[in-house]
Order: structure tokens, then C-alpha cells, then sequence
């Protein structure tokens, strides 16, 4: 099976493929995507990525995209790609959540909790239980520094933040410190998803945000 996978979800964002045989997987080549420009990057990248290893859109079997959470525009650019190259292709997506994909990055088992910074002051955190390289997610929620020390007590803390390793550590709290996961990361989860049955369709696909937009802030402050 030939997965494309796609981050777009926070500063920095990549593309992969990679492919499954049986139990094992080579990644054919993971490509960087630049901030801030990825509208106009994503799907040349897409392309070229195809056509340096001789293949067209039509070998892909499926799709792995990182639905969230993080940049509202981010988040947006990549799963609009992989919604319509899945509708034409009619191939299967898995939804990735990238505090899944943070949880698993350590090698870890048991009782997980992973911990992105959110801006603003505030962290994405998400408790997960995690038996082999299978995440089941438990809860997930924007906290405040000090939520986010409470609600991690107990817990191994997987983190590709600095500022939240040392907030943890400064605690006592167990940390696990990981280099950010990319989009081979999100094609692992994703084909494991897959192979689970928990595809979903094109029409279907949505950004898991955890934070509302400031849009829809005001918006409810409005009807207040």
C-alpha cells in the first residue's frame, strides 16, 4: 500500500510517501514545506514528489493527513489537498490527530499524555492510552500552563516543545523530549487506521481545531 501523507498543521510542514508491505514500510522520501507559503507549495510538491519516483496519482492507495490541532490556514491548505485528490481518486484518508502522532513519537506504553504549545500562553493536551504503536485517545483539551501541570500529574509527558518540557521538569514531572513529528509519522498512524477500518470519506473530512477561531469567539461574545 502507497500512503501520501500531509502536515500542514503548524509552522514548518512536510509531505510524504511511504510504502506498507506486510509488517514492514520504507518511506520513499519526506519533503519539507516552508510556513507560511503552503497554499502555494503543497500540491507542486505533491507532484514533483510523484514524479521523482516515477509514479502517478493514480498509485497512490490512500491518504494519511494531520487533522489538527494548529493553524486554523495550515490545517486548512492540507486537508482541502487531500480532500479533493481523495474524491478524484476515490481512495481512503485517515484522519491523523498530531497529538496521536506526539504520544506515539516516544515508544512509550501505558498511560500517555501528549502536550503541544498552542500560542498564547496555552498548550494542546491529550491523554492517550498507548499499547504497541496503537494510540487510543481518552481526552483532549486547551489548557492553561497551570491546567496543563495539573492534568499532566501522573503521566509520562511526550513534548517537541522546549518551553513545555522545562514547565513539566520544573515540576518534577516525567518528560519525554521528541524532535516534532512529520509527515511519515502521520502515514504510520495512518496506515495502522486503515488497516483498523477507521477511514473516513472526503466529504466527511474535518479540521480537529480544539481551540475555537477568533472568529467564532466573538461571535459567541456577541450572542452573550
Amino acid at each position: 500500500m502507497l500512503i501520501l501523507a500531509v502536515d500542514t498543521s503548524g509552522k514548518k510542514g512536510s509531505v510524504a510517501l511511504v510504502r506498507f508491505e506486510a509488517e514492514t514500510s520504507h518511506t520513499l522520501e519526506v519533503v519539507a514545506l516552508a510556513g507560511g507559503t503552503f497554499s502555494a507549495q503543497l500540491v507542486p510538491q505533491i507532484s514533483e514528489l510523484l514524479k521523482t519516483h516515477n509514479l502517478t496519482k493514480s498509485d497512490i492507495d490512500a491518504f494519511a493527513v494531520a487533522s489538527g490541532p494548529g493553524s486554523f490556514t495550515g490545517l486548512r491548505v492540507g486537508l482541502a489537498a487531500v480532500k479533493a485528490l481523495a474524491e478524484i481518486l476515490e481512495k481512503p484518508i485517515a484522519a491523523v490527530s498530531l497529538l496521536e502522532a506526539v504520544a506515539c513519537a516516544a515508544g512509550l506504553e501505558g498511560e500517555v499524555a501528549g502536550a503541544l504549545d498552542a500560542g498564547r500562553g496555552e498548550i494542546y493536551f491529550g491523554k492517550f492510552t498507548v499499547v504497541g504503536s496503537l494510540a487510543t485517545m481518552t481526552s483532549q483539551q486547551l489548557l492553561t500552563a497551570q491546567e496543563f501541570l495539573a492534568c499532566a500529574a501522573g503521566h509520562e509527558v511526550v513534548t517537541p516543545d522546549q518551553k513545555i518540557g522545562d514547565l513539566a521538569r520544573d515540576r518534577k514531572l516525567r518528560v519525554a523530549q521528541i524532535d516534532p513529528p512529520r509527515a511519515d509519522a502521520i502515514a504510520r498512524i495512518g496506515f495502522m487506521k486503515i488497516q483498523a477500518g477507521e477511514v473516513i470519506s472526503a466529504e466527511d473530512l474535518d479540521a480537529n481545531y480544539i481551540r475555537r477561531s477568533d472568529a467564532e469567539t466573538k461571535k459567541s461574545i456577541s450572542h452573550q
